[in-house]
């Protein structure tokens, strides 16, 4: 039986333990950005707990604290402004409690838990396509990635967290113990009962969302906290479920001759997929994930000889690239999916997977394009699922170069937007004139098979930078006008385009509840202060 009221407890260890605090300029350097390379990053000190007492010693010190893991964020959530910076790294215990649930400090990275889980026969499936995220991480963003589209967001995998708050107290959350009663939840303190409001504004119907604080009726406590970026208190250990069987995947790249194409492709695949989930049919066709680069996106691979390394082949007539993966019933030896490939067009073809994929695509008449790798041809899969990530790189790699050489203001500027499936063609001819319209480069690429794309800035100059934020503001008026979300899988952080976009989604009543539920936990504002909104509706940011 669940409760709306939950106490708090003091920290575990040696009390009088002090944790490593770094304050050498030289030591302190490699934490003053994050991915999104926001300039002016600045700390005091660096500190690296490794108990819960090291870091409640941290909390009751006073002063700003930001909590901070693999600092891939790309919104500037993790670049300190000033505030002492509180590294989760060497917080990395890591224990499989079953073949379906394990246990894990914040700082422990999806590769240490891919690795750990090697031969063991689970997984856990729903991982963002950066793999060396921690733990940590991926529950403060509520991270998603491709797989979304089978396997949902962390939200749907977390059983259960411990959360320090910023007095240095401790909540120890299990999902399904402590949901919300008449709007609120209680919580005892050493101090009193806070009561913690919810949120009444309504979250966006589509399977990614990443823009502050969750809300839904009977919320359950554990989902207040993912997606909360680390401002209502610092997880300090998680439960993660597993699959309890690793899935057998195979790749399929498919060449595009345009757009439309690539919207009707996709629609068949999830149809199919969605079936094949509803009916468990073993010989039905299962995409986990359906990845897609647009016409630029593959120019800049060519630019940079990717193709070639990689030995990709890019027709001048294709315009979208997909990548789908898809899960089979077997581990299909490469010889008997390249025969089964052969045979699919023939009436003694078998009914199975990679056949109904094989003639999908032949309708389509995409069969001539696509290259198929079974599960056990390990090293070209790698180098497929390295050609997709060669293009954010080369979209860094030219930001970098543009702020080296022309202005050191130049950032990296991009969108991260879902709509309703059914909008898809709608948003992407949306982004198209808003980037186009302004004389913008720019590419587009993402995880389509869930509707969430990244229009993506190759800036010139610095005026392009704040055309492209204009761009995308524009873009997340619609967006939401839609029914989708301007902020799906990357947070919102420090970014005055991305809080501006969560300020549109909610308004101003709805910030001025999350501003609420912080208030209520953070009273001084300790834990990441600028991250999401300011402390008033007039406060900015310096990201």
């Amino acid at each position: 039986m669940s409760t709306h009221r939950i106490s708090t407890r003091p920290p575990r260890g040696d009390p009088g333990a002090r944790p490593d605090v770094l304050t050498d300029p030289d030591d302190v350097a490699p934490y003053l950005e994050d991915a999104a390379h926001y300039p002016g990053g600045q700390t005091p000190a660096v500190v690296r707990p490794t108990s819960e007492a090291e870091l409640a010693v941290t909390l009751r010190r006073g002063g700003a604290v930001l909590p901070v893991g693999a600092q891939s964020s790309l919104t500037g959530g993790a670049t300190p402004r000033g505030e002492t910076v509180v590294s989760l790294g060497r917080l990395d215990s890591l224990e499989v409690r079953s073949s379906t649930r394990l246990l894990a400090g914040p700082g422990v990275t999806l590769t240490a838990i891919r690795e750990r889980l090697a031969g063991s026969g689970s997984s856990y499936p729903p991982v963002p396509t950066y793999e060396g995220a921690t733990v940590g991480g991926i529950v403060a963003t509520d991270a998603a990635g491709a797989a979304t589209f089978k396997y949902g967001t962390t939200r749907r995998w977390v059983r259960g967290l411990t959360v320090m708050l910023a007095s240095g107290e401790l909540i120890d959350l299990e999902r399904g113990e402590v949901t919300a009663r008449d709007g609120r939840f209680e919580l005892v303190t050493a101090q009193g009962v806070v009561p913690i409001p919810v949120p009444s504004y309504r979250m966006p119907d589509v399977p990614k969302h990443s823009a502050g604080y969750h809300a839904e009726t009977d919320l359950d406590l554990v989902d207040l906290f993912i997606g909360a970026e680390g401002t209502l208190g610092v997880v300090t250990s998680v439960t993660l479920d597993l699959l309890p069987a690793a899935p057998s995947l195979a790749l399929a790249v498919i060449g595009v001759t345009s757009e439309s194409q690539a919207v009707t492709v996709t629609e068949a695949l999830r149809r199919e997929s969605e079936t094949t989930r509803g009916t468990r049919d073993p010989r039905g066709l299962d995409v986990v994930a359906i990845e897609h680069m647009d016409r630029r996106c593959l120019d800049l691979v060519r630019e940079d000889g990717i193709d070639r390394r990689l030995q990709v082949a890019l027709p001048p007539e294709v315009e979208v690239m997909l990548l789908a993966q898809l899960e089979l019933p077997d581990r299909l030896p490469s010889e008997q999916l390249h025969d089964e490939v052969a045979r699919s067009l023939s009436s003694s073809a078998p009914d199975t997977p990679i056949t109904r994929l094989c003639r999908l695509l032949d309708q389509a008449a995409l069969l001539e394009t696509t290259e198929l790798v079974g599960p056990t041809e390990t090293g070209r899969f790698a180098d497929l699922l390295r050609f997709r990530e060669a293009v954010p790189e080369a979209v860094n790699r030219r930001v970098g170069q543009a702020q080296r050489r022309v202005d050191p203001s130049i950032h990296k500027t991009a969108a991260d937007m879902i709509v309703p499936f059914p909008r898809l063609s709608e948003s992407v001819a949306l982004f198209r004139e808003a980037f186009r319209s302004r004389g913008l480069d720019h590419a587009i690429w993402g995880h389509i098979s869930d509707a969430n794309l990244h229009p993506n800035l190759l800036p010139r100059t610095a005026a392009d930078v704040a055309l492209a934020r204009e761009a995308i503001v524009e873009c997340g008026r619609e967006i939401v006008a839609m029914g989708g979300s301007p902020l799906a899988e990357h947070g919102v952080g420090r970014n005055p385009t991305k809080q501006r976009l969560l300020a549109l989604l909610h308004g101003a009543d709805g910030i001025a509840e999350m501003r609420a539920v912080k208030q209520a936990l953070d009273p001084d504002w300790k834990l990441a202060p600028g991250v999401l909104f300011g402390r008033t509706m007039t406060e900015g940011t310096s990201a």
